[in-house]
């Protein structure tokens, strides 16, 4: 009787529906009221958290960006999932620069006599911690419906290139000289499946062809042939029409922005970097496209199954080929691990499910959305992965021994304080130099309205900062305000988010992204005594790519060891600087940097006795 009720209920939920009622019911909001704020959620002592301030400095930094979503009344999904935020240092004077990524109107929603605004915004570091604006000089006043963004020196010539995924076309920009891009997407061969289609408000709103549905994505060299390979995540098979043919409503009425249940999936692409100038795309021969059957009869069609939107290079076996771990919304997540082919070219064998990466400890998907690959202890490395509200964030750590995974977030302390919040950017960063990477979540929801049906939600929502303690009774400790700075906790609708040393002092800054608002620039003021070392890697452009996208650097000083890699995209449509950033605690000298090249060969070099609160170029095949 109880089984049969439960039927009626969920029978019930689906007739009268929407998906927003039905997600409301499986996920039940937990109980709490307000935004979500830093440290809320836990239920333990607190540790001794260091107090380092971040300053909200947007206002006299000169950035002036603000997301555009393109909503106009129909809530359309992809309006809710925000853009990315990469650091480049474009004109190479050693200055980090900040690309920020933004949507469009939609077709036929614009006034036909307005000016096009520019999708992208690129802000020159001029020192002190001031920017300008210099997009139109650097020819990327480009109009597109864009989404993730990743940079790297695709052509081997010493400037770092960009890359964005859109909604319809993707595009890729080569750095002309370090002084400006050109649009290179159709010589490239990279501009996906599709664009947006040229039409009235009524015709693309009644739209039914899938038009891609670009996220996150990353350069990466896969095959080890010293050329940066691009992968690109795709999330969901959306039009206009698929999307407002599916009933969601608020309760009491009014339309809702679609749940990812109840779209089709998609698949990831991976195009191949040939020459340097053009790229193929294997995703097909090189394992990325996932299907699975509908049923068990032979002739059961096959479906995709990624809704992609989060993507992090790393090396889960140490082997020196780099595999990717991707975050997938409401279905399993990916792991493709770099292997040989059957013809002596190299494929991605997706092995998640045997690996145990596919869902994180009750066994059943949750909502993903960015990631980010470190190692948050010594010999320990792990994927974070951000997830929906109620939902805690993912640690699937690495098993020291085999190649596998098991979900560690409650054991090191990042379950309970972080469930409430709808996650989205996140990643480790030492933001005191201690050595220890601490992790950084962006947050915000999806749904303008969601405090009509959980009272416990709120649209904007606080960023949370988790404080590496050291301590493997608790690893991660919610710092809160008043030990972070109030300026960090302000609620926003948060979407991607990175970090960068702006001012050359050591401590890495944050940026963060919000849907259909203000993006924030916040400054680190450091920890007092505190040392560190800053490794800009340079490939050789041969064996290696320049960027040294996919290296691995151990620091040994003092008798402590760090690992850390160089990684492509990462977080959530957003790229933090490809410098390294070491933090040394007290330490005030490094004994050796050992790097390992990138490549088919996985070279490694050493340089040894580095002064610390410096910055140092390691250009490979230049070791003393």
């Amino acid at each position: 009787m109880t089984r049969l009720r439960l039927f009626i209920v969920f029978a019930l939920l689906l007739a009268a529906g929407g998906g927003v009622l039905l997600y409301r019911h499986l996920h039940p909001p937990i109980v709490a009221s307000g935004s979500v704020a830093p440290g809320a959620a836990q239920s333990r002592s607190q540790r001794d958290v260091p107090a380092i301030r971040f300053t909200d400095v947007t206002a006299r930094a000169g950035i002036r960006f603000r997301h555009q979503t393109g909503a106009s009344g129909q809530k359309l999904l992809p309006e809710t999932m925000g853009g990315g935020v990469a650091i480049i240092d474009y004109d190479g004077d050693g200055k980090p620069d900040i690309l920020f990524i933004s949507s469009r109107q939609w077709p036929g929603h614009a006034d036909p006599g307005a000016k096009p605004a520019s999708s992208l915004a690129l802000y020159r570091n001029k020192g002190d911690f001031t920017f300008e604006d210099v997009t139109e000089a650097a020819g990327l006043n480009v109009t597109m419906y864009g989404m993730g963004v990743t940079v790297g020196d695709f052509d081997n010539d010493g400037r770092p290139d960009i890359f964005v995924s859109c909604i319809g076309q993707h595009h890729l920009f080569r750095n002309v000289d370090g002084k400006r891009f050109v649009d290179v997407t159709d010589t490239a061969g990279v501009g996906g499946p599709g664009k947006l289609p040229n039409c009235s408000k009524e015709a693309f709103l009644a739209w039914k062809p899938p038009i891609p549905f670009g996220s996150s994505c990353t350069f990466v060299d896969y095959d080890g042939d010293g050329r940066l390979d691009l992968f690109v995540c795709h999330y969901v098979t959306w039009s206009p029409a698929i999307d407002l043919a599916i009933n969601s409503t608020l309760t009491g009425g009014g339309r809702t922005y679609q749940q990812p249940q109840q779209m089709e999936g998609s698949a990831c692409s991976l195009y191949r970097n040939v020459d340097g100038k053009r790229f193929e795309d294997v995703s097909a021969r090189a394992g990325v496209v996932v299907t699975e059957k509908e049923g068990t009869d032979a002739n059961a069609r096959l479906r995709l199954v990624g809704k992609s939107l989060g993507v992090v290079l790393c090396d889960a076996d140490g082997d020196g080929w780099p595999d990717l771990l991707i975050a997938n919304d409401t279905v399993r997540n990916f792991f493709f691990h770099n292997e040989p082919g059957p013809d002596g070219t190299r494929v991605f064998h997706e092995m998640a499910y045997q690996a145990g990466a596919a869902y994180a400890d009750e066994g059943r998907p949750r909502g993903g959305m960015g990631l980010d690959w470190g190692e948050f202890a010594a010999g320990r490395s792990a994927v974070v992965i951000a997830n929906f509200a109620n939902e805690p964030l993912t640690c699937l750590e690495k098993d020291r021994k085999r190649l596998s995974f098991s979900d560690s977030a409650l054991s090191v302390g990042l379950a309970g304080p972080s469930r409430s919040a709808l996650k989205f950017g996140t990643f480790f960063f030492d933001y005191d130099n201690d050595g220890r990477p601490d992790l950084l979540v962006c947050n915000g929801h999806i749904e303008p309205d969601i405090a009509k049906i959980q009272a416990s939600q709120e649209y904007a929502q606080a960023p949370q900062l988790y404080w590496n303690t050291g301590d493997s009774d608790c690893y991660f400790e919610p710092v809160t305000a008043a030990r972070g700075g109030a300026d960090l906790f302000v609620p926003l609708v948060g979407r991607g988010s990175a970090f960068a040393d702006f001012d050359g002092d050591g401590n890495l800054d944050v940026v963060l992204v919000a849907n259909g608002g203000p993006a924030r620039l916040l400054r680190n003021e450091g920890a007092k005594g505190n040392h560190w070392i800053r490794l800009d890697l340079r490939g050789d452009g041969t064996a290696s790519n320049k960027s040294a996208i996919g290296a691995t650097v151990t620091v040994e000083a003092g008798g402590t060891t760090v690992h850390q890699h160089v990684a492509g995209g990462r977080g959530y449509l957003s790229q933090s600087e490809l410098v390294l950033g070491v933090g040394l605690g007290t330490i005030g000298k490094v004994d050796k940097v050992t790097v390992r090249w990138p490549g088919k060969d996985a070279r490694s070099e050493t340089w040894s006795n580095l002064d610390a609160d410096k910055a140092h170029v390691l250009t490979q095949g230049k070791a003393p």
